[in-house]
């Protein structure tokens, strides 16, 4: 198991006190929605309905919970309003690992000769800086050499703040100058990793582009550029998002899954939020595995996502 696997006592501290908001939120809710009940009846489900919608996960996912807990009371002939939280646990897991792919979760790097590249987009202002840093911080603390570039040349601020974070984690990073070509600073980029040997490169994308046509033609050119000189580049597209928006996730969300190939995701600022159910909700409607969740402003909290200690910690009682 590699240094992201396994789940100490410390990340799970730390999760459940990332989750409190959320956590609270949902609580309150349920327990309204189950006062006075002592069995889960339509009533129970129909209120049950309304506080996952209200959580932000979303309602294609909620009818399919919903549809799955109402198949189990039909089973079961009674199932107490007490038992609602454990059954909740139990099919929200379900439903989350449904969508995992082949992805390596415990993240040792797959042998090659070529370094595992890693093309990260979001818009704007999600914390996708934030997390390129704290994600070369992991791979640093797992022995692993990291190379950064600077492809976000739209906003002089994104190569500022991207070489903040390479001179605090100590990793070298591949920049040109503002309004640059983007496809031109992630070639010096692989180039640079593989004559050093680097372990992993993490490339920076423009957060904004006029529109969506533009945005896919950007990506495609970097990604077209990367194969010249690793030809199964990039290795994984990770798609940042903003955990405390709630709903404006699932259509940025949306809106990046057709520009481009988004293979997982990192859901961040889920300590500051009420919203955290929009993890839910993003996963299961985009069939995307959430590879990680921001729950702090601290360089360590970027945690691989564990779907049970996640569903764990909102309902734990």
């Amino acid at each position: 198991m590699g240094l992201f696997g396994g789940f100490n006592k410390n990340k799970k501290e730390n999760l459940d006190k990332g989750l409190a908001k959320t956590k609270e939120s949902v609580f309150k809710k349920l327990t309204r929605a189950v006062a006075g009940k002592s069995k889960v009846d339509d009533d129970v489900l129909d209120e049950l309905e309304e506080v996952l919608i209200t959580s932000d996960v979303g309602v294609d996912t909620t009818l399919k919970i919903i549809e799955r807990i109402e198949k189990r009371v039909a089973e079961d002939k009674y199932m107490s309003t007490s038992e609602l939280n454990h059954i909740l646990r139990e099919e929200i897991s379900s439903l989350l690992s449904e969508n995992e792919s082949s992805s390596v979760y415990d993240f040792e790097l797959p042998p090659s000769d070529d370094p595992y590249v890693i093309m990260v987009v979001g818009v704007n202002g999600v914390g996708k800086t934030t997390t390129i840093g704290k994600l070369a911080n992991k791979f640093k603390q797992a022995d692993k050499s990291v190379i950064l570039g600077a492809a976000d040349t739209f906003r002089a601020a994104a190569i500022d703040q991207l070489s903040i974070w390479a001179d605090r984690v100590q990793i070298p990073m591949i920049k040109q100058k503002m309004g640059s070509d983007p496809a031109s600073v992630a070639f010096d980029t692989l180039t640079s990793a593989k004559k050093q040997n680097s372990d992993v490169v993490i490339i920076d994308t423009a957060g904004r582009l006029h529109n969506k046509v533009n945005l896919m033609n950007e990506l495609s050119k970097i990604k077209n550029v990367m194969h010249k000189v690793v030809p199964d580049a990039p290795h994984e597209i990770l798609l940042v998002l903003d955990g405390s928006t709630g709903q404006n996730a699932f259509e940025q969300a949306k809106q990046f899954s057709a520009a481009t190939e988004v293979t997982a995701l990192a859901i961040t600022k889920l300590d500051g939020t009420a919203k955290g159910g929009v993890v839910i909700g993003v996963s299961d409607q985009f069939n995307i595995p959430v590879k990680y969740i921001g729950i702090g402003e601290g360089i360590d909290d970027l945690q691989l996502f564990n779907k049970v200690e996640f569903v764990g910690s909102l309902f734990k009682e």
